[in-house]
């Protein structure tokens, strides 16, 4: 990671992966070029920050702060397909009595609210982006700040879960349960309990490398849905569904 100005280089650590470190190595598998725009030499003139990913352009913008989270989901997919013996899933995820609840879903599914309600509810945040498995099938720690979506925009406000009262998980996790869910409103939640199978399919559906090392994808995938039941249904509102979904764990 580069930038023309030092002091972006510190704002770009908020933007990083979880559990990222620095290394000293001069050999990069990619290499990200900030260049901070701002006000001109002369009047009237806005430099733009443009953000490069080797020789490609991926961003451009009159703010940084778009270039920044253009850079921060770039990463995050870079990581999730390139990771070694991690599998990445679309997912969010909560602790809950010493097992994981895995809610599969893409962006604009609802995961962030449901997992900010869980946890005010006292679940432990594991992640609202990605459920990372190992090949044993325990789900790790990803616990950036959480997007939640403003209002009528679209956008999204990082927000600590320590605004949520609760506090991020440390230690990997065997699943307990795996919610397939997408909202509606109006909707009453009943679910039902579906085969391993379309679990595993609801999973491989969203994992993020499943083309690049697919082995690596059914072998921890297989073992979530062979140990932890698999649920859905649509939902309402995710606090309409709270206490039904922390009581199905363990049974």
């Amino acid at each position: 990671m580069r930038a023309n100005d030092p002091q972006i280089l510190d704002r770009v650590k908020d933007f990083l992966p979880p559990g990222w470190k620095p290394s000293e190595s001069r050999v990069v598998e990619r290499l990200y070029s900030l260049i901070a725009g701002g006000p001109g030499s002369r009047p009237g003139i806005h430099r733009l920050s443009l953000l490069f990913r080797d020789a490609e352009r991926i961003a451009r913008s009159r703010k940084v702060e778009d270039a920044l989270e253009s850079l921060e989901s770039d990463m995050q997919r870079f990581v999730a397909e390139m990771a070694h013996r991690r599998v990445f899933v679309h997912a969010g995820v909560v602790g809950w009595q010493g097992e994981a609840i895995i809610i599969p879903g893409r962006t604009f599914t609802g995961k962030s609210t449901m997992v900010a309600e869980l946890v005010r509810a006292g679940a432990t945040y594991y992640s609202d982006e990605y459920a990372v498995f190992d090949l044993q099938g325990r789900v790790h720690p990803y616990a950036r700040p959480l997007g939640m979506r403003e209002n009528g925009t679209g956008r999204q406000k990082r927000r600590p879960v320590e605004d949520f009262g609760g506090t991020a998980g440390v230690k990997p996790l065997p699943v307990g349960l795996v919610v397939v869910t997408e909202y509606r409103a109006g909707a009453r939640w009943r679910p039902r309990r579906i085969s391993a199978g379309q679990g595993a399919l609801a999973l491989l559906n969203n994992t993020v490398s499943i083309r690049r090392q697919p082995a690596e994808a059914l072998l921890a995938l297989q073992k979530v849905v062979s140990r932890a039941p698999v649920i859905k249904g649509v939902r309402g509102e995710a606090k309409e569904m709270l206490d039904s979904l922390l009581n199905s764990i363990g049974v």
